[in-house]
């Protein structure tokens, strides 16, 4: 007995068969028979301004494989090599063949990426014309999208373009300069300009796109936190909006999220360990992806985090870039879409190794014990989804952290601090302390999400273990760091 007598009898070896099982999605579009004209157009166009994908006809919505029935083959390639040939524009041939499936012929349509973007139809042009995938179907593109393509064919990023209208002498570039400064490095002009974060135009100096968004200069780059009651948005607990540098709201968020987890701790001697529910080299993993790899051409669009009692969600905006597939980013491969910003975040080592975010933090929740975070690409968007323990116990609502910093403090001898272990928040506040040491205590609270006088607290214990000391008056003084 063979399939060919039994048809729609699976045979699991089939890869064509396998990717019909999985459905429709960004590479993959279903057809129980050919579409109209203009849907053929609209589907291919879709496809060669993203990741490609093949259309398959002879497949009922149920995935049920129905065929082409007796229909001429090469008629029916005629008549879709026509179309789009008549149709789309700038030319486009695509792959056609029949595969036979469990004793059923479909035609497949398979479109490969081109660099010729942006694809669209000729009877609506380019503006009105172009289409991309999201999810499993097609859109037309936004003005944002098709300049997007457009860069994509130029082999440019949007952060690389100068901004003509901002005058870069007018910028002020302290919170940039620190982080170099922290790392033993200069950001001079030459560096600037090596780094494309500036660029000369009829002989004056401008700022790209990319220098703008990390400086935290334009409306859109913005991170909203939010903590709700119970598993979906309906109440709000507490939520804050960063709009300061790109680091400084990646620190911020980072604080938010830790500040509203669980939190585990162990006391062995005179030290003490915190451990989060879940781990914080993590969920910096999580928010450092989302930050680089977001679309910033997209104005009006943000970053966004959740925490609800079951997960901790960070959604990004933007889908997979330069025709990449979940699977793809699954195995480890990276795309930039953002090179200035990616050049910066990896010179500063906030990133090691390109493409090994996903595995990090999949092996970080394993170790752990969480379930495997969920990476998907949600229409024209990232989102990292990362479920909570419920049978974690928060130590920290029990009283039981608040009192450990002083506890340890008063059973070590003044002006030691080898061998001390420095608790989780003493050492958020000495790292903002670090980037920061003219800041005041109302600021170290706002950017750690709590209240002034538990920064006094925080103050008291890194003075008291020698990790800090003060300089000059209160008003115009400042920290500095002997750890």
């Amino acid at each position: 007995m063979t399939d060919q007598q039994f048809p729609n009898t699976p045979n699991t070896q089939n890869l064509l068969w396998q990717e019909i099982q999985r459905g429709e999605s960004k590479v993959l579009e279903l057809k129980s028979q050919l579409p109209q004209g203009e849907q053929i157009a609209k589907t291919v166009i879709a496809f060669a301004n993203g990741s490609g994908g093949k259309l398959v006809i002879g497949v009922n919505d149920d995935l049920t494989l129905v065929g082409i029935g007796g229909l001429d083959i090469f008629e029916l390639q005629d008549e879709v090599a026509s179309i789009i040939h008549s149709s789309c524009h700038p030319s486009l041939v695509p792959e056609m063949y029949i595969e036979n499936v469990n004793g059923y012929e479909l035609l497949v349509i398979e479109v490969f990426r081109s660099p010729l973007m942006p694809y669209y139809l000729k009877s609506k042009g380019r503006d009105s014309g172009t289409y991309v995938r999201i999810g499993a179907s097609n859109r037309p593109a936004s003005p944002e999208h098709i300049q997007s393509l457009e860069l994509q064919r130029l082999n440019l990023s949007y952060d690389e373009q100068l901004n003509l209208s901002i005058n870069f002498d007018s910028l002020d570039l302290t919170p940039l300069t620190q982080r170099f400064e922290k790392m033993g490095k200069t950001l001079d002009h030459e560096k600037l300009s090596n780094l494309k974060l500036i660029g000369s135009e009829g002989g004056k100096l401008f700022p790209s796109h990319g220098l703008l968004i990390l400086l935290g200069h334009y409306e859109h780059v913005e991170t909203k936190c939010a903590l709700f009651k119970g598993t979906t948005m309906t109440v709000f607990l507490d939520k804050k909006e960063y709009t300061n540098d790109l680091f400084s709201q990646l620190e911020s968020a980072e604080l938010f999220i830790q500040n509203h987890l669980k939190l585990k701790v162990e006391i062995l001697g005179l030290q003490s360990t915190q451990t989060p529910e879940i781990p914080t080299a993590a969920i910096r993993e999580v928010l450092i992806n989302a930050y680089v790899h977001r679309d910033y051409s997209n104005f009006g669009r943000d970053i966004k985090i959740g925490i609800y009692d079951d997960a901790l969600n960070v959604v990004s905006p933007g889908g997979l870039p330069n025709g990449l597939t979940t699977e793809d980013i699954q195995q480890g491969r990276s795309e930039i879409r953002n090179r200035v910003i990616a050049r910066v975040f990896k010179e500063l080592n906030y990133i090691e190794q390109w493409g090994s975010g996903i595995a990090r933090v999949k092996q970080l929740c394993t170790d752990a014990k969480l379930p495997t975070p969920k990476v998907t690409e949600t229409g024209d968007s990232m989102d990292w989804l990362i479920l909570r323990d419920p049978d974690f116990v928060d130590m920290r609502n029990d009283g039981i952290s608040d009192g450990i910093s002083d506890e340890i403090s008063d059973g070590i001898n003044d002006g030691i601090n080898d061998g001390v272990n420095i608790p989780e928040k003493q050492s958020q506040l000495l790292d903002l302390i670090r980037n920061n040491p003219e800041s005041s205590i109302p600021d170290y609270a706002q950017k750690m999400d709590v209240g002034t006088a538990t920064i006094e607290r925080y103050l008291k214990w890194l003075k008291g273990h020698k990790c800090i000391v003060r300089h000059g008056a209160k008003k115009d003084g400042y920290w500095e760091v002997l750890v």
